[in-house]
């Protein structure tokens, strides 16, 4: 990504309208997908894009030095944010970006249906390493984490309504208190073959973002699922694509 590239072109707000990508499958229910998953919403999944409060002014423990918005940073490169997961409550993480993979649907989303729009879009997986250094437990959240195309559009990663083997979980445990720390892996879906130029910290929209970019690995070819495990790994289930939020 060149330097600057995102920082210049900053998202001023987020569109009222937003247009929404979705994985069917003919024999399972879309589940698992609510307004609180979206940016904004008082749920658990989402982060706040309230802009009540920016992040320099955030309350966090002592010792705590959080990252400079704006910041450009590699992979491999942690940095420190803090955010508002909902009115008056606070998360603080350490978020290492640890790997970028480009997929396919023939190689990673063998068993769910696409239809000829939902074909058009780029697969991609995001691999971090999250510690959380707040005083909030953000179990069963969804990292505040973006990517962004090569038209500097933020996309959302994708929740699935069943396991999605080759790149999870796409979320805290169900408990991640003070000190907890995870692996996780996020999906994302990038309309009309969309490039990924950057993974993006932007949790209001005022915020100058903080973004990882790095070299594109290959996704590692998932493994086939144990006997009685049916219904893992993306086989007869369902996902829902999160909206996308683009410049105006």
């Amino acid at each position: 990504m060149p330097a600057g590239l995102h920082n210049d072109r900053v998202v001023s707000r987020f569109r009222s309208s937003l247009v929404a990508l979705a994985l069917l499958s003919a024999s399972t229910l879309l589940a698992g997908c609510s307004g609180d998953d979206d940016p904004g919403a008082d749920g658990s999944s989402g982060p706040s894009t309230s802009a009540s409060a920016t992040e320099s002014s955030l309350p966090v423990p002592d010792g705590v030095e959080l990252t400079t918005a704006g910041s450009q940073l590699a992979v491999d490169d942690t940095a420190t944010v803090a955010y508002e997961v909902r009115q008056g409550v606070v998360g603080v993480l350490e978020i290492k970006v640890s790997r970028l993979e480009k997929t396919t649907f023939k190689k990673s989303f063998v068993g769910w249906e696409l239809d000829p729009g939902q074909k058009k879009a780029s697969p991609y997986f995001v691999r971090a390493t999250i510690t959380n250094v707040g005083e909030t437990d953000l179990g069963d959240r969804r990292p505040p984490l973006y990517i962004v195309d090569g038209t500097n559009t933020l996309v959302e990663s994708t929740t699935f309504a069943s396991a999605f083997t080759p790149c999870e979980p796409g979320s805290f445990p169900k408990a991640f208190p003070t000190g907890a720390s995870a692996k996780v892996c996020l999906v994302f879906l990038s309309p009309n073959k969309g490039e990924l130029t950057a993974v993006s910290f932007r949790p209001s929209q005022d915020f100058d973002p903080i973004t990882w970019s790095g070299e594109l690995q290959k996704a590692k070819k998932p493994k086939p699922d144990k006997p009685g495990k049916g219904g893992k790994g993306g086989q007869n289930g369902s996902a829902d694509a999160e909206p996308t939020a683009s410049p105006s």
